[in-house]
């Protein structure tokens, strides 16, 4: 290679052969932030090139929310490669000579996932790995090499990555990785969308209605939640309907699902003191 690195940011935009439900828009900012971390995180940037970045805030989003795939491969004639393959089955591509420059970039809003090579210069692949893998940087990755072995590959999976490649490679094969990386993608972004609307469900509860909700989710009856909130039964019921209502509940089952999942993204304020307290009162 040159000193001066090559031209990146290589946009290509054919019309989608498959689109991203709406749910993905609400990641927009989000990744944007995480961007942004990555970068405090990553480091490495010289001055100049931090000068020039963009401003991962300002983001021009699209009504078809495309899927897109990522290039982090520093031979020009490899990412120009990739990028054909890609417009041939119709897919949008953006590439980049190194990490530095990908990291400057903001990330698509539908469904993503990166082809990424082991050995670059600065930082090798699997470092660069690790680095997005801290800066809370979700994303399926593809690693292609041509110089690999088995131990190098053994890390790249066990970190996380859904395809390890040999160059040459048969075109094929990339193919289906980059469909099984979109794919896991766009689930991971409907399953986001879902926890986001969530959270914003329980923001609607006031404090008395989380422990009310804690108590219902504990499998507390109406005359039990009154007893240990010493407050009227009918009181109960009327906090009880309030919650089944602002959680767009059917059932209790139901309910009891949306804490588990609130739960699981330690998302709880009010709900999980209440059933703190609700086990302490229990256990006397």
């Amino acid at each position: 290679m040159s000193g001066r690195e090559p031209a990146v940011d290589q946009n290509t935009s054919p019309n989608s052969y498959a689109t991203a439900p709406p749910a993905c828009r609400f990641r927009v900012r989000e990744r944007a932030v995480r961007m942004t971390r990555a970068a405090q995180v990553i480091g490495g940037l010289e001055a100049k090139d931090a000068k020039d970045a963009k401003d991962p805030m300002e983001i021009v989003t699209h009504d078809d929310e495309k899927p897109t795939v990522l290039i982090v491969e520093d031979d020009p004639d490899v990412r120009e490669s990739i990028q054909w393959l890609l417009r041939t089955v119709s897919l949008d591509s953006r590439a980049f000579a190194s990490p530095s420059k990908f990291i400057q970039s903001v990330l698509p809003s539908g469904p993503t996932c990166l082809v990424l090579d082991v050995r670059l210069p600065g930082r090798s692949g699997l470092d660069f790995q690790r680095e997005l893998t801290t800066a809370n940087v979700n994303l399926p990755i593809i690693f292609i090499t041509g110089h690999a072995d088995v131990p190098m590959a053994v890390q790249a999976m066990k970190a996380g990555a859904i395809e390890f490649l040999i160059k040459p490679f048969r075109d094929q094969e990339l193919l289906d990785a980059i469909q099984l990386g979109l794919s896991r993608d766009r689930a991971r972004c409907e399953r986001e969308s879902e926890l986001t609307r969530l959270r914003e469900l329980f923001g609607m509860l006031t404090s008395r209605e989380r422990e009310v909700m804690a108590h219902v989710v504990s499998g507390r009856l109406n005359k039990q939640i009154a007893n240990d909130m010493r407050i009227s039964e009918m009181t109960v019921k009327i906090h009880r309907g309030q919650v089944t209502r602002k959680m767009k509940a059917s059932s209790v089952a139901q309910l009891t699902r949306m804490a588990d999942r609130l739960r699981d993204a330690n998302t709880f304020g009010g709900l999980k003191a209440a059933r703190s307290d609700l086990i302490t009162s229990m256990s006397q």
